[in-house]
């Protein structure tokens, strides 16, 4: 059986499915793309397309966004090709790019489905960007519609917020902005966020409850449901749901149908689970109507 593929269907099932819903952050891993050298992690070798599509059914998602992982740096043809496998018609993808990168080169990434480019900062060292290339990329991305999605600590956020505030193009925050616990939505990340989120271009995705669950899997991260709730009451039409499969940085990895099924229970309306699953990131990602 694959290791990702919930071992109880009845259980695992979300309880309702949407069409064209959307599960808004994953990550393939293929090791024909793999710089020189590099060997492929342990997580990646059940991570690629084929193992993805047999997780699909228990999400209940048909859309799909690719994040490039953090071992290809600013090759960004992992994510294209996974786009290509999954269909260009609902799939995107968010790539990871220098200040350097040429016009035409942001333009081929454009036609190939790549409607962001990421920042994983949460951890600077080893990263493959850094802080001070956000502004300037925010400005080149911004002319294409695209967003800078930021994997940074709500320290972080705190820290940069006069940056923020000077970005032009669409910010999404990842993780639900990793506010720790137990301050939860009282960190003051919190605030900054919601405060920036009256530009109407500031967004946040509802993903790794593990991150920063004291409780874990086994307490089925339910402290982390408070602050997915504050962000959903706060930013109703600017929260979007990722999965974060293969969910790289955890040892025993989470039954992906449950971590589906949460959602039911921070958003308990089917009209605001469409709206988080299908009708947000179809405009974030600029899906076909």
């Amino acid at each position: 059986m694959d290791e990702h593929r919930p071992e109880n269907d009845a259980q695992a099932r979300p309880a309702g499915t949407f069409d064209m819903a959307c599960d808004a952050h994953m990550h393939v891993y293929d090791p024909r793309f793999l710089p020189h050298g590099v060997e492929m992690a342990p997580h990646g070798k059940a991570a690629s397309v084929p193992h993805y599509r047999t997780v699909q059914p228990h999400l209940g998602t048909q859309r799909t966004v690719v994040v490039t992982p953090r071992d290809y740096g600013t090759d960004n043809r992992v994510t294209l090709d996974a786009i290509r496998q999954l269909g260009a018609d609902r799939t995107r993808g968010v790539a990871v790019v220098h200040p350097d990168i040429r016009d035409v080169e942001l333009e081929a990434l454009h036609a190939g489905g790549i409607r962001g480019i990421r920042f994983t900062l949460y951890t600077p060292a080893n990263a493959a960007v850094s802080f001070d290339m956000v502004e300037p990329l925010s400005h080149r991305v911004a002319e294409l519609g695209w967003h800078v999605q930021l994997h940074w600590r709500a320290d972080q956020i705190v820290a940069h917020r006069a940056m923020l505030t000077r970005l032009p193009s669409a910010i999404v925050f990842d993780h639900m902005a990793r506010l720790p616990q137990p301050a939860g939505t009282q960190d003051p990340a919190f605030d900054i966020v919601r405060d920036l989120a009256e530009t109407g271009r500031v967004w946040v995705k509802l993903s790794g409850p593990y991150l920063d669950s004291l409780m874990g899997e086994a307490g089925a991260y339910q402290d982390r449901s408070p602050v997915a709730k504050d962000w959903i009451s706060a930013l109703p039409e600017r929260v979007v749901w990722g999965s974060d499969w293969p969910h790289t940085t955890e040892i025993h990895k989470p039954d992906d149908g449950k971590l589906r099924a949460l959602l039911d229970t921070w958003a308990d309306d089917t009209s605001l689970r469409d709206r988080i699953l299908v009708r947000n990131p179809a405009v974030l990602y600029d899906f076909p109507s």
